[in-house]
């Protein structure tokens, strides 16, 4: 894959609709490629945005991989 990075904040806002800090992989208005770093799967649950700032879900990393058709790749390195 290709190197990852962070949105620009204004990229973010303007691709999505949504605030940086606030994406969500579930209910995206227009659906993005969820990348998921691979470390995500040693741990049964894991938390993520639930699309506001401050509000996260918590599932599993497999059940979010499923509904997001994400991609595990490494990328916290």
């Amino acid at each position: 894959m290709n190197p990852k990075k962070m949105g620009d904040k204004k990229d973010v806002e303007r691709t999505t609709g949504y605030i940086l800090g606030g994406v969500s992989p579930i209910g995206q208005k227009k659906r993005l490629t969820t990348i998921i770093d691979d470390s995500a799967l040693k741990f049964n649950t894991i938390y993520v945005s639930a699309g506001r700032r401050g509000m996260q879900i918590e599932l599993s990393p497999k059940d979010l991989g499923s509904q997001t058709k994400a991609i595990f790749d490494e990328i916290g390195k």
